[in-house]
């Protein structure tokens, strides 16, 4: 039995014998896996020209929304996910971490995306750029789906994580994915591809599957394509080397495995609980996925006074796990995933003991639990200690993709920080400790070579989610070694899949371009106040101006004195004298409140409610005796989709208000949400 691609619409089984599989804790053959007879060049073709298209009819709500109807439909089906992890060794956590994790950060996107961006095909990205005296020449940045597809090569520690983290940004980005998944776990990447496939949720042609070889597949890539990559250092080398990929000057991310770092700050003592909480922090890091994880803690920073303390817990600790089938009851940690993987960790951890102490594990003598489990993929947790890391870099250089740890000990923070960076660059390093100072200085110091720092202490520890867990809205990725590019880190993800553009053009085209207004663009108005009108009959651009109000000192008084707000620039004539007011001014907060009052229609109508405020800025201060205007203007209309037991739909409407006075100086500026219904829901 083969394991097939989806690919331009169908499945196809491979032809030729392909590349046999086994069973992680049993190793009996499993599937096999083949691309032979793949046409690459149709993949792409068929990414682009049907997947492409498809997303890119829809709005980025939509594709979120399409997102959180897949997370809602696997979690449904997880249990046949489960089933199929077993194959891989995975325990019921290591799979909870693949599966779900992978499924909630689907759901993640899907909230990101409505939350932080507009219901457009296009994102426009920043304040407008004033580019004349008068205002008549500015630009604006947006962003549009490239017209490609993204190519995701994807390790084989977690199967379904390491796919939907890479698609969930492409999607809502609208461009088309085509996934690589590492051959030894395709198996279970092939499940969770079938479920999303069966589902009919996403467009047709967003999601396309190659189990086994890429063969010329990077040869077809275009100027619109982009790689990212998740494995080993080398291979990554390799791939971003690749002539088309150079030549076409194609986008190519690349998360690597890295040397990973865990320090024990120096003001931590044994009875401590920081000290309680690194150890078992670098104990489950070691075993949980049996190591094979990018985020795993590969080396272990602590005081040189408290390494022996440091080594003889670690060492009980570790002694502790139990080894075995994951069916079995009481077992912590499974198998690698293959007897190569064995192999390729045995022969990193000798090259290590040349230069290094093995303190425990590094050999056969490990029971095992499970009359199924042959020791062909088990390998017992390893420890081994670098007395002299300053001087040695074989711990610093070769990394162990298994449940294996080297300690090394410190004599101050300035080698703890040079010991870091010794690694030169991996995705995360955590620290323990309660002392601040100590935290700050061992992360402004070591920051440049990380992508992920975490501080952990008594404080934070039941809640951390812990060294090895990369979020859905934090960036995940490194410098150097761990290949210079990031995943993750909320809507920048989707950035990565989409183009920046700088538009330059006259106020009213920017507008036209990017449906939101700015200043100095033509406004237009009609009898009928804005907040009567439902959310489809406003026209961005749309203004109100309103009647003017003296503001006299009682208003002063009387904001002060129900707000309980006496500032001296307020109520103290000689202190507001000798300020950079020169005068007794009104309270920024009223300004804006009597603009409310200006603008705001007090009948009931289509405007629900008052949805917030941003960008606030006072720019000139009112004193007694000035004059106060507002300008109401629809800046940006966002449409909400109605949601299960709503009455009505709604869309938010952003409003630019300016407040000027009797010389028509703006003295605030900002921006007000409305949550306003819609006419035909």
């Amino acid at each position: 039995m083969k394991t097939k691609s989806y690919v331009y619409g169908e499945w196809v089984e491979g032809t030729g014998d392909g590349v046999q599989l086994f069973h992680a804790v049993n190793g009996s053959p499993l599937t096999s896996i083949s691309s032979d007879g793949v046409h690459f060049s149709r993949v792409l073709d068929y990414g682009r020209e049907t997947g492409g298209v498809a997303l890119r009819e829809l709005s980025i709500h939509q594709r979120a929304a399409a997102l959180r109807a897949l997370a809602k439909h696997l979690l449904s089906r997880k249990e046949s996910l489960y089933a199929a992890s077993k194959a891989t060794g995975a325990t019921k956590a290591d799979a909870w971490i693949d599966i779900e994790g992978g499924i909630a950060t689907l759901s993640g996107y899907a909230s990101l995306s409505t939350r932080e961006f507009s219901n457009e095909k296009f994102i426009v990205e920043g304040p407008p750029e004033r580019l004349s005296r008068n205002n008549t020449f500015a630009a604006r940045h947006i962003l549009v789906s490239k017209r490609g597809v993204s190519v995701h090569i994807n390790a084989y520690n977690f199967p379904c994580w390491g796919m939907l983290e890479k698609i969930a940004p492409s999607l809502v980005a609208g461009v088309p994915v085509v996934v690589k998944p590492a051959s030894d776990s395709a198996y279970l990447t092939c499940a969770m591809v079938q479920e999303i496939v069966a589902s009919r949720i996403l467009p047709e042609g967003s999601l396309q599957l190659i189990c086994g070889s890429t063969g010329d597949l990077l040869d077809h890539l275009s100027e619109q394509d982009v790689v990212t990559f998740t494995g080993s250092a080398s291979t990554g080398r390799m791939l971003r080397s690749h002539p088309n990929i150079i030549s076409k000057s194609i986008p190519f991310n690349m998360e690597a495995d890295s040397l990973n770092s865990c320090i024990l700050g120096e003001s931590v003592s044994v009875t401590d609980p920081e000290f309680s909480l690194f150890i078992e922090e670098v104990a489950k890091e070691m075993t949980i996925k049996a190591g094979q994880k990018c985020t795993a803690i590969r080396r272990i920073i602590v005081p040189a006074a408290m390494l022996h303390e440091v080594q003889n817990a670690l060492v009980k600790r570790l002694s502790r796990v139990v080894i075995g089938d994951p069916e079995e009851e009481g077992v912590h940690m499974g198998p690698l995933l293959g007897a190569a993987q064995k192999k390729d960790v045995h022969a990193n951890v000798l090259a290590l003991a040349k230069h290094c102490e093995i303190v425990a594990g590094g050999d056969e003598n490990f029971e095992l639990v499970g009359k199924a489990a042959c020791k062909g993929a088990f390998y017992p947790p390893t420890l081994l200690l670098c007395k002299n890391p300053l001087e040695v870099d074989a711990p610093h250089s070769i990394e162990v993709f298994g449940p294996v740890s080297t300690l090394m000990p410190y004599n101050n923070i300035e080698e703890a920080i040079t010991l870091v960076a010794m690694g030169r660059g991996s995705l995360v390093s955590s620290v323990f400790t309660y002392n601040n100072e100590e935290a700050a200085s061992l992360i402004l110091e070591s920051a440049a070579w990380h992508g992920r720092m975490l501080v952990i202490n008594r404080d934070c520890a039941e809640e951390s989610t812990g060294h090895g867990s990369p979020l859905p809205n934090l960036v995940h990725g490194g410098p150097g070694r761990a290949g210079g590019g990031e995943e993750l880190g909320g809507v920048r993800a989707v950035k990565h899949y989409m183009q920046r553009t700088s538009i330059q053009a006259s106020p009213d085209t920017l507008m036209a371009i990017t449906r939101e207004y700015m200043s100095g663009a033509t406004t237009t108005h009609t009898d009928i106040h804005p907040f009567r009108k439902y959310f489809e009959e406003l026209l961005i651009g749309e203004s109100l101006v309103t009647h003017r109000r003296t503001v006299t000192e009682a208003d002063i008084v009387n904001f002060g004195c129900l707000t309980g707000d006496h500032f001296y620039a307020h109520f103290d004539e000689i202190a507001a004298r000798d300020s950079l007011f020169g005068k007794r001014v009104a309270h920024g907060y009223f300004i804006i409140s009597a603009a409310a009052g200006m603008f705001v229609e007090p009948a009931p109508g289509p405007v629900l409610a008052n949805y917030g405020l941003e960008n606030l800025r006072f720019i000139e201060p009112v004193g007694i005796g000035d004059t106060i205007r507002a300008k109401l203007t629809a800046k940006k209309k966002i449409k909400k989709d109605k949601r299960p037991g709503e009455d009505q739909a709604t869309g938010v409407v952003v409003w630019d208000v300016e407040v000027s006075n009797q010389d028509n100086k703006i003295v605030a500026l900002y921006d007000i949400l409305t949550l306003v219904v819609q006419k035909q829901a």
